[in-house]
């Protein structure tokens, strides 16, 4: 029976299993930093365990913070014991509920007043501490209740499908009347579409909130927030916590899109994310209006019936949370019993938050601030872990950057002029004023792409073409739109919801779109005609995807609404890119954000700790200067912690090799990399390589360009059919459809060639950095016995985002003397992530081994070496011929061999 409780350092870490070192020590410095309340840059490479090390390790310290708060509490409330300022001070800083009260008092107070304000202070925090206890109190009972009775989740079940036949059975009646009302339909349902009006909006909104959330207001505990990238990583974690001491006493919930978790079949078929949002928001609208006295009392009989969710009940939403609350679930769990219970698990894992100790959530959803806000996240004093943070610097970036074309720009305003014109006498002054103000923006943006609005965007020739890179200030002042306060058409476009209201229009009226005749545009299969032809051809991810029909296609003033709001950016923070194609509707206006430390510094700021942790995190200089210093934490906040493998030093041979066979200089520049020589000498040394690795073989390059280059000139020159005769080849394909397909045929034939033998070894899989197959795919033991990278995978150094993000560096960071500029240093380390990416994906378990071959000279730089990942710069070994080089790996894989019969 394995020890459970490990104890280390003093503390006690329930664990599955007896842990390894590196596992203690992770734990052990995880929990060091969340109790100070640090920054933490945490590397553990992957197959050591890093997911049940973060579990076990952050949820052995919320156990004890708990704890500690619990005592402090009861210390407090003793009878007879009055609360000092020691004990009021220790607990308000273990309580992420609670604000410390230590403001300085104005000098020369008398001492009366000093004593009363303390005591007034002491006896509100004894009445914070009741209330706690209350509300705890009647949570647990709650989750008791619906443990000891399950027959409630039924009981409601059955309730909702009564209410459901009573339901339909009032439409078909309605039908039946709506069917005979005859004229009267002609100007149904446009009162829906006509803006209400702007002041009162906010006010109306949040009178509806309050009558339906009041009960569901509850305090938020102290809870840890976890997440990743994709929500298969975020399946993968909850299995482990449910694999983990912890599984069965923790109070989790999963946080997602509407896309994995709406389980209304008409929603989802809507296919585009922002028209699931927007049909979800108009049903929640019909609810509350049926609600409201006289709601079932409308001006003007509606054209369509337009009805509720059944799913989104407060009832069997609340029940959800509880069940939800009650033990561990994944997302499919949770989708699953949203199904069941007849209760929308979109909002019920939401109101799971306030109570949850572990919350599960998707990158953006919390590096997002109006997504973090409206999914209920409060961050203040509590925990965040970002894990498969290697990317964290790009992803805030990609989601703060956004892009519009010409076409939807002249759209955008060929709908919202028509919406006007046929509206205009029923919208007030302020309503008018606002949609004029967005009408003459998206005037000049067509302009400023050399342009005109009444055109149609797909005639319009572009005789100017290339990219222009501009400063915000600069491009509104080029644009003639400075005059317009941006902050206030923000705040209009978010609480009006126009552009939902547009869409409304647009779906059920039509409209005449520039220099086409109206036959083409009075309904929405024109509309959705024209976008279509505004397109060049189908694009490969949509043919790759099946998709026999597109999906339905949102207002274009949707994507517009993201673009205003980043030109509310900070000048010095981004910069706008015109980018001038062969016409007006191919241009395009896109704004990058070049620091996204303004982003990433409320949440460092709110949060108790933050952990970002990753498998391969070099280089962290990165982190250090562009996220974390730039969000104004202090360098003695920051703790860095990276762990080594669990393979055994000598189950690795990591290879730098400067020149091939032929004693030609490998030197994978962009200028020298297409060589006829060049390519040759990397297929003479995979060929040679071939010889002594069994199983397989991973070989990565830059790209796919030079992929396809590389195996067209082995198959012109017979390389191709000497690597063939010892392992069959593989390529890595474009459509991500086609990598399983690929995968699986690479694996067969490894797993074939072993049991049959013959003259074939295995299989060699041609694959590109930063493709599909060098992120989340493991190579483990005979998929992976070898991994080779044909040069350094320098990002496009011409690119014009890049260039502005390299001198926006060597203005705002220091250079420290002797060393590169910070934006060359970016290009660098931008080339390390990515092959530190690949090259580790072949060891994932302890007995697992394999050689790494690096092809080019320069990765034997100090400057490059240093960003290696320790396990591995540790035991490098830099042969300066090939000889040596094969020598070593004949011999290593010789050694090896009978490792590959366990």
């Amino acid at each position: 029976m394995a020890d459970k409780n490990q104890e280390i350092g003093g503390i006690h870490f329930p664990f599955p299993f007896p842990p390894y070192p590196i596992q203690k020590d992770f734990m052990a410095e995880l929990y060091k930093v969340l109790e100070a309340g640090k920054i933490g840059i945490f590397e553990s490479p992957t197959g050591t365990g890093k997911s049940l090390s973060l579990i076990c390790g952050a949820l052995s310290w919320l156990r004890d913070f708990e704890q500690k708060k619990l005592q402090a509490e009861a210390r407090l409330l003793e009878p007879g014991s009055g609360p000092t300022s020691g004990g009021k001070n220790s607990l308000s800083s273990s309580s992420s509920c609670q604000e410390p009260s230590d403001a300085p008092r104005p000098a020369g107070e008398p001492d009366w007043v000093t004593e009363f304000v303390q005591k007034k202070e002491e006896r509100e925090l004894v009445e914070r501490l009741k209330e706690e206890q209350v509300k705890r109190r009647r949570r647990e009972e709650r989750l008791q209740q619906v443990c000891q009775d399950g027959r409630l989740r039924f009981a409601a079940k059955r309730m909702k499908q009564e209410e459901e036949e009573t339901e339909t059975l009032l439409r078909l009646s309605r039908e039946m009347l709506d069917a005979e009302a005859g004229s009267e339909q002609l100007e149904c349902g446009e009162e829906e579409l006509v803006l209400a009006e702007y002041e009162s909006d906010e006010e109306r909104r949040a009178s509806r909130v309050d009558e339906d959330e009041d009960d569901l207001e509850e305090e938020h505990i102290t809870k840890i927030y976890y997440c990743s990238r994709t929500h298969s990583q975020l399946a993968q974690f909850v299995h482990e916590v449910l694999k983990s001491p912890f599984g069965k006493e923790t109070q989790l919930v999963s946080l997602g899109s509407r896309q994995n978790l709406c389980v209304n079949e008409d929603v989802k078929n809507l296919g585009s994310v922002q028209l699931m949002n927007d049909r979800c928001m108009d049903m929640q609208r019909i609810k509350h209006e049926k609600s409201r006295p006289g709601g079932d009392k409308p001006k003007r009989r509606r054209q369509k019936i337009q009805t509720s969710c059944p799913f989104y009940n407060h009832e069997q939403m609340q029940l959800l949370r509880d069940e939800i609350l009650l033990e561990v679930k994944d997302m499919e769990q949770l989708v699953a019993l949203g199904k069941e219970a007849r209760a929308c698990p979109y909002y019920g894992s939401r109101f799971a938050i306030p109570a949850a100790q572990l919350v599960v959530l998707p990158y953006p959803m919390l590096l997002h601030a109006a997504t973090r806000q409206a999914a209920g996240i409060r961050l203040q004093g509590q925990v965040v872990i970002i894990d498969e943070a290697h990317n964290l610097i790009d992803t805030i970036t990609d989601i703060h950057s956004t892009e519009v074309n010409g076409s939807q720009l002249c759209q955008a305003h060929s709908q919202l002029l028509q919406y006007m014109e046929r509206y205009g006498k029923r919208l007030k002054a302020k309503n008018l004023m606002y949609i004029k103000q967005i009408l003459y923006l998206l005037e000049k943006f067509v302009a400023v792409l050399g342009g005109n609005v009444k055109q149609n965007p797909s005639t319009q020739s572009q005789p100017q073409t290339g990219s222009e890179l501009k400063s915000i200030n600069d491009f509104l002042f080029q644009s003639q739109v400075d005059n317009i306060n941006l902050f206030k058409v923000q705040k209009y476009l978010e609480k009006s919801m126009v552009s939902r209201k547009l869409f409304g229009f647009t779906e059920r009226f039509g409209v005449v779109l520039p220099s086409l005749p109206a036959s083409q545009n009075r309904n929405l299969d024109g509309f959705q005609h024209f976008m279509k032809s505004l397109q060049s051809g189908p694009t490969e991810d949509s043919l790759e995807e099946g998709q026999a029909t597109a999906p339905r296609a949102a207002s274009p003033l949707m994507h517009i609404e993201a673009f205003l709001a980043a030109l509310t950016t900070a000048n010095q923070d981004g910069r706008v890119i015109l980018s001038r194609q062969g016409s007006v509707g191919q241009s395009s206006l896109k704004f990058l954000l070049l620091n996204p430390a303004v982003h990433f510094a409320q949440v460092v700021k709110e949060c108790r700790a933050v952990v970002i942790a990753g498998g391969t995190m070099q280089p962290v200089s990165d982190f250090r200067e562009q996220l974390l210093a730039c969000s104004g934490v202090e360098a003695e906040r920051v703790v860095e912690f990276s762990c080594g493998h669990v393979i055994p030093p000598d189950n690795i041979l990591p290879l730098i090799i400067c020149s091939g066979p032929s004693n030609q200089q490998l030197e994978f520049t962009y200028q020298r990399r297409e060589l006829p020589q060049m390519m040759e000498e990397t297929g003479r040394i995979l060929c040679n390589l071939c010889n002594v690795v069994p199983g397989g073989m991973v070989c990565f390059l830059p790209s796919y360009e030079y992929l396809r280059q590389v195996h067209a000139h082995w198959d012109k020159t017979g390389l191709l059919a000497r690597l063939s005769a010892k392992k069959k080849i593989f390529q890595e394909p474009k459509k991500a459809s086609q990598v399983e397909q690929v995968l699986v045929a690479y694996s067969k034939c490894i797993t074939c060639c072993r049991n049959t033998g013959g003259h074939l070894t295995g299989a060699l899989l041609l694959s590109v950095v930063g493709g599909k197959m060098s992120e989340g795919i493991n190579f483990s033991d005979d998929l992976g016995r070898c991994v080779v990278m044909v040069g350094m995978p320098y990002p496009n150094i011409k690119s014009p985002e890049l260039q502005e993000k390299m001198a926006y560096l060597d203005q705002t960071l220091p250079r420290t003397q002797g060393q590169l500029p910070p934006g060359k240093v970016l290009v660098e380390n931008l080339c390390m992530k990515a092959v530190n990416q690949s090259i580790g994906r072949a060891f994932r378990h302890q007995r697992d081994f394999a050689s790494i071959v690096l092809l080019d000279h320069r990765y034997a730089r100090a400057s490059v070496l240093a960003k290696l990942p320790a396990w591995i710069r540790d035991r490098v070994e830099v042969k300066a011929t090939f000889g040596p080089a094969f020598a070593a790996m004949r011999k290593f894989h010789r050694e090896k061999s009978h490792l590959c019969l366990v």
